[in-house]
């Protein structure tokens, strides 16, 4: 059998859909990535350290303020790639009655911003309201956004997907250029995420315009309801998973090694979110296969490899040049985070494979992974309480609790795999 060559290889491989839907949501979070980056750095160096952390505490809470979002863009995601494995999405009463429906919450955390804006601007030593009532409207927004990121998501328009995704980060950093320039200060880097927010949302109904010109079947939201807590629970330990270890560290050790920890965290975490596009492009495909009686084992492991190869990328710059990573995002002062640059880029890795299980796990609708990831948060909390000594333990810490974790998954999911069926993700059903 004649061999193929490297250029016949690449066109194989680039014709796999899975690949090509993996690199167009791939390049849509890079973009976003970057847009997120610049965004600070133009926020930092216009508006000088003291008033940029200002911005910096607004855009905290407002990262907060966006988990439920993303519990949102899973649970209609997977809602939808049900609907549409079996016909019909009903794409345009589930957008409707969910605008509806998150309108309600929305309008209720606008007023209780409006309530609390002059003590949060005390608390914040920001000197006006009003760059917290825009963040309250921001929070409330991206609860929106998320309504057709979610059924992008699950209808499988990666590019539509995409192009919301990075477009925001960019309109924002446009819009932020213009508005720190023309004097607006911590208002205007808070009104360019509204503004960025807004343009997706009318992004997003454009990119669905063809599925509300008929009228469709009416959908139920309230099958949802079940899988909420679910997508919750997964959400939130994966959240917690590479959010507590900073907390922790900055409690037991020393501010500098606990800025140390800081700085390599960040670090770990580029690995995760540089990958995090292969989760989102893993979550349809495993619904839709197993609807329609395609074992998804054969998605998982391609995905996986694709995660895999991803993170190689990056742990080899990591493992090479570990001091350029430390300076070029750092600086010099961040010194002594060189020796454990690559190990907290193995971290990134264990904690990007555990994400993509749970988001399998979750699209199966399979609640046993709960208690293992809650299992997996405790450890991690636990062995950092046990030996924080110096920040080389703390590391080895979380790279043990990760890596435990991401075994005890594979074999949860190696169990799993053999016993699922259409009747696994059979909750959701358009009504009659």
């Amino acid at each position: 059998m004649q061999r193929l060559g490297s250029g016949q290889r690449l066109a194989q491989l680039l014709r796999n859909r899975l690949v090509r839907q993996n690199l167009v949501l791939f390049f849509g979070g890079l973009v976003a990535g970057i847009g997120g980056f610049v965004y600070h750095a133009i926020a930092g160096r216009v508006l000088g350290p003291e008033t940029y952390g200002q911005v910096a505490f607004l855009i905290a809470v407002y990262a907060v303020g966006t988990g439920p979002a993303l519990i949102l863009i899973v649970v209609l995601a997977r809602y939808t790639a049900m609907l549409s494995a079996r016909g019909d999405p009903g794409v345009r009463s589930l957008f409707v009655r969910t605008v509806r429906l998150i309108a309600i919450p929305c309008l209720f955390f606008i007023l209780l911003t409006a309530l609390f804006a002059r003590p949060i601007a005390l608390y914040a030593h920001v000197g006006s309201t009003i760059p917290i009532l825009i963040l309250g409207f921001s929070i409330a927004l991206i609860w929106q956004v998320a309504i057709p990121r979610g059924i992008l998501q699950g209808i499988q328009r990666f590019t539509a997907l995409s192009l919301n995704l990075s477009l925001e980060l960019v309109v924002r950093t446009v819009v932020v250029f213009g508005l720190l320039r023309a004097g607006y200060a911590v208002s205007g880097a808070m009104a360019a995420v509204f503004i960025g927010l807004g343009f997706v949302f009318c992004l997003g109904i454009i990119s669905l315009r063809d599925h509300f010109c008929g009228v469709g079947q009416r959908v139920r939201l309230r099958v949802m309801a079940g899988f909420s807590l679910t997508a919750t629970a997964g959400i939130i330990g994966v959240l917690v998973l590479y959010n507590q270890d900073v907390i922790l560290a900055k409690h037991f050790l020393n501010d500098h090694d606990a800025g140390i920890y800081g700085g390599l965290n960040k670090i770990g975490t580029i690995l995760y979110f540089l990958t995090l596009s292969v989760s989102q492009v893993l979550f349809p495909r495993v619904v839709e296969a197993v609807a329609r009686e395609q074992h998804p084992g054969r998605i998982l492991l391609s995905s996986a490899g694709i995660l895999s190869a991803l993170g190689a990328c990056a742990l080899l710059v990591f493992a090479v040049a570990p001091s350029v990573v430390v300076n070029v995002l750092f600086g010099p002062s961040f010194r002594d985070a060189i020796p454990l640059v690559f190990p907290v880029g193995v971290i990134g890795l264990a904690l990007a494979l555990d994400n993509l299980l749970v988001q399998f796990f979750m699209a199966v609708h399979d609640r046993a992974f709960v208690p293992i990831l809650a299992l997996g948060v405790v450890a991690e909390g636990a062995l950092i309480f046990l030996f924080h000594a110096r920040v080389g333990q703390v590391v080895l810490d979380v790279l043990v609790a990760l890596v435990g974790l991401l075994v005890l998954l594979t074999v949860r999911c190696y169990v799993l795999l053999p016993k699922l069926h259409a009747e696994s993700v059979a909750e959701p059903e358009p009504a009659v």
